[in-house]
């Protein structure tokens, strides 16, 4: 059976399930490091050990064909096939983000190995999404939007106040290695993941089982190259605990996986910072979860009234903005007959300069060209690009149609 949703909506729906699994996965992290791997840089190393194998055994199965030149996991990303090697044009991508993602990682490990609660500084991380937006600003042609640019701060602040506790001490060296060291590192990682993912392999889009796949194996070599000249003690410690505890390490890899996936096929969908926006929604899946695990591990859920009630606002805050995220985006598509001697090539190097085309190609028939649009606010950002058009030479007419509805099957 097909099941087709609102094109739309997907990017969210896709981001929304991707927080809700990695609540559980921050769940089951929780477990592991509390009963079985106390030390954060063994539990580090151990679960990318035991990660490889899990997201290799786990991307096979995905590969085995059912039909029609699909896999199942084209029901997942419709864009793979099989599993396979690293393409020449990517190997850069993969190792950046490998980098990126092992950077993010060691210092969480530092944060958490070094300070008795970093609790307090901990939800600094989600300043990452500003991180974001200022690189979108500076390399992307479509910069994110002033409304994009004020929902994200309002989903930074609001999963600050949903995560912040005040029983930890606000250090100014572990802010330091978060804004610093894990910050940079998550950019690195969510900007070259959605390069690759934009990226074209054949004559399709890549996919996201092969990207999450690589990433894995990459970081894994540079995490165990880093702490095995930290500490060799740490190293085999790592290698014993993903042995002793493999079911375990498993568990929490197998579900990372997928969370992983459906973050990164968003991530072809729409910009890396407003993607990094909407997974924060993690924290509001995490409540509840903390709840349920405080009845069997050593630690309370605060009961204070003001951390309760600061927790609530930053939970409204971040439905806010994502719901802002959401509703505001206007598409469409311009129809464009071109007049005159230039050339249909330099007309559609001027269009996709305008900002807000996605997309422009040459038809036969008709009309010359289409070029698909993306906006935030249909009336500023409508007679924006209806200007450019009207001072391009060599357009004779354009017709502007609105998308009121787009499907897609997932």
């Amino acid at each position: 059976m097909k099941i087709r949703i609102r094109k739309k909506y997907l990017f969210y729906v896709l981001l929304i399930l991707s927080a809700f699994i990695a609540a559980v996965t921050t769940s089951i992290d929780g477990i592991i490091s509390y009963f079985y791997i106390s030390n954060p840089w063994v539990f580090g190393v151990s679960v990318f050990l035991v990660g490889v194998f899990i997201t290799l055994f786990l991307s096979l199965i995905l590969s085995v064909p059912i039909g029609n030149n699909k896999s199942i996991g084209s029901v997942i990303d419709p864009s793979f096939r099989r599993i396979r090697f690293v393409k020449k044009e990517e190997l850069k991508y993969h190792i950046m983000a490998g980098i990126g993602n092992t950077v993010s990682t060691l210092g969480y490990l530092y944060v958490v190995s070094k300070f008795v609660d970093p609790s307090a500084v901990l939800p600094f991380f989600q300043v990452v999404i500003l991180y974001l937006l200022i690189v979108e600003s500076l390399s992307e042609k479509d910069a994110p939007t002033l409304a994009e640019t004020e929902s994200s701060i309002i989903v930074t602040f609001g999963a600050i106040m949903t995560s912040i506790s005040l029983s930890g001490e606000v250090n100014v060296m572990a802010l330091l290695v978060i804004f610093l060291v894990m910050n940079p590192g998550w950019v690195l990682l969510a900007i070259y993941q959605r390069k690759l993912k934009l990226m074209k392999i054949g004559d399709t889009h890549n996919d996201s089982i092969n990207i999450r796949l690589w990433n894995v194996i990459f970081t894994t070599i540079f995490m165990a190259v880093f702490v095995f000249i930290y500490n060799k003690d740490y190293f085999f410690e790592a290698i014993n605990a993903s042995f002793k505890f493999y079911p375990w390490l498993s568990l929490t890899m197998g579900v990372t996986f997928f969370s992983y996936v459906l973050y990164i096929r968003a991530l072809g969908l729409g910009k890396a910072s407003i993607a990094q926006a909407v997974k924060a929604s993690t924290i509001i899946f995490a409540i509840p979860l903390s709840l349920l695990l405080s009845h069997y591990m050593n630690f309370s859920f605060s009961a204070s009234p003001t951390l309760l009630v600061i927790k609530l606002m930053g939970i409204i805050l971040v439905v806010l903005g994502v719901a802002t995220f959401a509703l505001t985006e206007v598409r469409a598509y311009v129809f464009i007959n071109a007049q005159g001697d230039k050339s249909i090539k330099e007309l559609m190097d001027e269009i996709w300069g305008i900002r807000g085309v996605v997309a422009v190609s040459a038809l036969a028939g008709k009309h010359d060209l289409i070029a698909k649009v993306r906006i935030r606010t249909l009336g500023k950002g409508y007679e924006r690009i209806i200007r450019r058009l009207e001072g391009i030479e060599g357009i004779e007419k354009f017709m502007w149609q609105s998308i009121l509805k787009e499907w897609e099957e997932i």
